[in-house]
């Protein structure tokens, strides 16, 4: 059984399965061991995320940090932001 233990809150995250699969996302928030929320600010903007399971979600070695801090402290995160530092990872597909 896959659990959250993985995935860190700023980190790229690859859907495996649904309607979204193959899109790339970022974590927002954890939720339980099983769930985590994502966005990408296009797909799914900041203020409306997805929830997921982790066992549906490929993690990639990327942590975003700053991104991890604006979210810990509660900070207005724009889908400009959150759509620029993906950006790469959309372009390799």
């Amino acid at each position: 059984m896959e659990t959250t233990d993985d995935l860190r809150v700023g980190q790229v995250v690859k859907s495996k399965a649904g309607r979204d699969k193959g899109k790339i996302f970022i974590v927002q928030e954890i939720t339980d061991d099983k769930y985590v929320m994502i966005c990408d600010g296009k797909l799914r903007k900041i203020s409306k995320p997805k929830r997921k399971k982790s066992k549906h979600l490929i993690a990639y070695n990327t942590v975003f940090e700053e991104f991890a801090e604006k979210v810990s402290k509660k900070e207005k995160i724009n889908n400009a932001f959150v759509r620029r530092i993906l950006e790469p990872f959309n372009n390799e597909m």
